[in-house]
């Protein structure tokens, strides 16, 4: 019946003389999805640049902390050898970077550490062994709050560890994420 229905031209039937739909009847379609993509987009990279901020004021209000944080979790990982972990200070700004292996915001801190000679090890006797070493410690940004594995990269500043780790780290310019 709805064959004849068309080749009658009745009601919703009627094809008015068309046998396909035209371009016209996509058009609306797809300028509705095409904006939906761009709206989705928008937020997207709206949500990544208010986390980016976000993690970049809680780094400078909480900085403190977080060098007691990479002291305990670095000396908790024995390295470098016959050396404890007395303390760490932060020297500069964090330079934010998107972490590419492990996915979100990591932060690239120029710090200074100093280290105390274990007694009765090898480096006890060692004149370098209390002088404070120039380093870059790593920070992850996960779940709102800033966290470290205590990796440090000794005599590298930031800039240095970015070039160093390019295929890791991708720097987060301020302003624009």
């Amino acid at each position: 019946g709805i064959p004849l229905l068309r080749a009658a031209n009745v009601g919703i039937f009627a094809t008015g003389g068309r046998t396909g739909p035209s371009w016209g009847d996509w058009l609306l379609p797809a300028l509705a999805v095409g904006l939906l993509v761009l709206g989705a987009r928008w937020v997207w990279r709206f949500g990544r640049a208010v986390a980016a901020e976000r993690a970049r004021e809680l780094f400078r209000l909480q900085h403190e902390r977080y060098e007691e944080q990479l002291v305990a979790a670095a000396g908790a990982a024995g390295t470098p050898r016959g050396l404890t972990w007395v303390r760490s200070r932060i020297t500069g700004d964090a330079v934010l970077v998107r972490d590419l292996v492990h996915g979100g915001i990591a932060a690239l801190v120029p710090v200074v550490v100093e280290f105390e000679p274990v007694p009765g090890s090898d480096m006890e006797n060692h004149a370098l062994a209390r002088e404070p070493r120039p380093a870059t410690a790593v920070f992850a940004f996960d779940r709102g709050t800033w966290t470290t594995s205590g990796r440090v990269v000794f005599n590298h500043t930031p800039d240095q560890t970015v070039a160093a780790f390019a295929q890791q780290f991708r720097v987060i310019p301020h302003g624009q994420h």
